[in-house]
């Protein structure tokens, strides 16, 4: 299984990630606890990739490719910005944060997914999960 939709950096296209993650946990009969985190994570890298990758520019794409291999379901997210600093991204756990309620995006991916990794200094990112 695999494919790709390129979804308009608008807020308002994320029902097509959503959408398209019913199709796949469907496909897959990937049970409740799994389609949680994968719906967490990919709406979170694909609202991070609209809003700070694209800078809302609706004339800019993100890319949401995914495949399964060796019992691993792995989507790949691409924007069209210039990337950021993984370093710089705040900790949402210290105390100086805890009210922030941004940069708590890539915390949740990280401790959602069963992989994640970043190339192209940020502007993809790769982020896997385990289906057995």
């Amino acid at each position: 299984m695999r494919g790709s939709i390129k979804i308009p950096s608008d807020m308002s296209n994320l029902y097509r990630v959503e959408k398209l993650i019913d199709t796949i946990a469907e496909k897959l009969n990937i049970q409740d606890e799994l389609y949680g985190n994968i719906s967490v994570c990919l709406v979170e890298a694909v609202s991070n990739s609209i809003q700070h990758g694209n800078k809302f520019d609706v004339t800019k794409i993100v890319n949401l490719h995914y495949y399964v291999e060796n019992n691993v379901l792995n989507f790949v997210i691409t924007d069209e910005g210039d990337g950021f600093d993984l370093d710089s991204v705040p900790d949402p756990t210290l105390p100086e944060n805890v009210e922030n309620i941004k940069g708590r995006g890539i915390f949740l991916i990280t401790h959602l997914s069963d992989n994640i990794s970043f190339e192209d200094l940020g502007a993809k990112i790769l982020i896997s999960f385990n289906l057995n």
